[in-house]
């Protein structure tokens, strides 16, 4: 499974951008797709997730100004950022979690959860 990350760039404080994430490849009992990003100097964090049920969560600093999408068919989602701040600049990266039941030749009759990432897209707003 591959995932391709587009749409960040450079914006005013108060715009928007859209962020989108496609996987390619063959994945089955899908767990979540989610957006994390990192700043310079900080630990990767999780900004937005969705499950398999459609169930969202945001990080508290995104609440009512990000929305994460998704589009079955075509095995993509999306992080609409609106009101963006200073502080949102950072690298985003799109995350598909699966659960497996082969990894690394071993068999895992509960499953074992897997991570994939995108390469990362860089969003920056200035103020």
């Amino acid at each position: 499974v591959q995932l391709q990350a587009s749409g960040g760039g450079l914006v005013q404080a108060g715009g928007s951008l859209r962020l989108s994430c496609t996987a390619s490849g063959s994945f089955f009992s899908l767990i979540s797709l989610s957006w994390y990003r990192q700043a310079p100097g900080e630990e990767r964090e999780l900004v937005a997730g969705i499950t398999r049920d459609g169930i969202t969560n945001y990080a508290n600093s995104v609440k009512g100004r990000f929305t994460i999408s998704r589009d079955n068919a075509e095995n993509t989602w999306f992080l609409q950022m609106s009101s963006l701040k200073p502080e949102d600049t950072a690298v985003y990266y799109c995350n598909l979690k699966t659960l497996l039941s082969y990894y690394s030749g071993t068999y895992y009759p509960e499953g074992y959860e897997h991570n994939y990432w995108g390469r990362g897209t860089q969003v920056t707003v200035s103020s």
